[in-house]
């Protein structure tokens, strides 16, 4: 019985995030907390664990003092079954210069490849919101032969221009004809013309192929030197890339409801929707899957509390989520994700808001279709995301569909 192959696990979580700003103004994009008590880091690292792979590293560069702490904090693991979560900062190993491109962090990163010496390599983004095994990926790329394999998801043709979209080769639908960046006027899939495949951003390799890959796009000065951009193409070109197509992968304990759930988080708005996935009493997106846990920091705080407040005035908490270490006094609670240690006190009313941890929110406050940061201080009769104007004029972020950002630290006076 031949050996299993040996698998070697990259998450590149250099991302800046811009179109997260004010989240991002402090911390890497990986980093955002997400769904209360989790970052956004903790669904890639999860997948890979619970699909076996106990050998990972982390490519960090902008920003990443709070993703390199929370990963060393969060993520350890059995030194002496050889197993670990590594953060790995940009070396410059080629040169004092940054990371130009995802590829070019896995070029500057050779060394950890071949120190570990693995037969494949799994290279995945550190920023969406999914379940995923990637055993099953793992058993199709070494069945199909091919050199590399690209995950892809179902999504509307309609949203096409939003995604790089892998064109699949009709005769074998296993394999990608061509690589597609948001494209106008795609081809639907022969199964659902009403849909195409989308890349997740999650690749297998044979290793000594990525190598050799990265290797000569490093050597091109007109490349972008990115994973789906040039890496994949290269593949494609060569006649050696494959798709793997995720309505395939069947997680354990996933329902029909949330099975094939993946989110690229990386706006405003999308992050903000991501949550509403949460909270409703089927979701959409499943947090109490034991069978597949995401796993994250565990919170050394109390169970969260409800009272009524000084007056006696008694709150109310629907579909909602609320991280340890909460106290809501007579607050008024609905469709919206609480994180750790927010305070809210007597008359306040939070709707249609995600709230970071160590939130503030004073007698009589209002907040609806917003997201406070961490340690944001509302003032008693304070409001966010009532008057848009208001809000624009306090220097706070407001999307065109409305949601008001506020910046971590920010005083709301009333």
């Amino acid at each position: 019985m031949p050996a299993a192959p040996k698998v070697f696990g990259i998450i590149l979580a250099g991302g800046e995030g811009k179109r997260l700003m004010p989240l991002t103004a402090d911390r890497a994009k990986p980093a955002v907390p997400f769904g209360g008590q989790y970052r956004l880091i903790d669904f890639a690292i999860s997948n890979l664990i619970n699909s076996g792979l106990r050998q990972i590293v982390v490519l960090t560069q902008y920003k990443s003092h709070s993703l390199d702490r929370h990963v060393s904090q969060t993520w350890r693991m059995s030194a002496l079954l050889d197993s670990y979560v590594a953060s790995v900062p940009a070396q410059q190993r080629l040169g004092k210069r940054w990371f130009s491109g995802s590829a070019d962090a896995i070029l500057q990163s050779l060394n950890l490849i071949n120190d570990e010496q693995p037969d494949i390599v799994i290279v995945i983004g550190a920023d969406h919101v999914y379940r995923m095994d990637f055993r099953q990926m793992l058993a199709a790329h070494i069945e199909s032969g091919a050199r590399a394999t690209v995950a892809g998801i179902r999504q509307p043709i309609s949203l096409a221009d939003q995604f790089g979209v892998i064109d699949v080769d009709p005769d074998d639908p296993s394999r990608i004809r061509d690589f597609l960046e948001k494209p106008q006027h795609p081809e639907g899939l022969a199964d659902a013309p009403d849909q195409v495949l989308a890349s997740m951003g999650n690749y297998i390799f044979d290793a000594d192929a990525l190598i050799e890959a990265v290797e000569a796009d490093g050597e091109i000065p007109t490349s972008n030197h990115d994973m789906g951009g040039d890496i994949v193409p290269y593949f494609v070109g060569r006649g050696e890339a494959g798709v793997y197509d995720m309505v395939r992968n069947d997680v354990p304990g996933s329902t029909d409801r949330d099975r094939s759930y993946w989110r690229d988080v990386g706006t405003i708005d999308s992050f903000f929707e991501a949550h509403q996935d949460l909270i409703s009493t089927l979701p959409v997106f499943n947090l109490y899957n034991m069978q597949w846990p995401i796993h994250s920091q565990a919170v050394n705080s109390p169970p969260a509390k409800f009272v009524r407040d000084s007056v006696g005035r008694i709150g109310n908490s629907i579909d909602s989520i609320v991280s340890l270490g909460s106290v809501l006094s007579g607050t008024h609670l609905e469709r919206s994700v609480v994180g750790p240690w927010t305070l809210a006190a007597g008359g306040s009313t939070i709707t249609d808001a995600v709230l970071f941890d160590h939130v503030q929110v004073g007698a009589g406050a209002r907040i609806h279709r917003a997201i406070l940061d961490k340690n944001v201080v509302m003032a008693d009769g304070a409001t966010v995301g009532v008057d848009r104007e208001r809000d624009i004029a306090r220097g706070f972020t407001v999307t065109d569909s409305g949601i008001t950002v506020v910046g971590k630290g920010v005083f709301v006076d009333r």
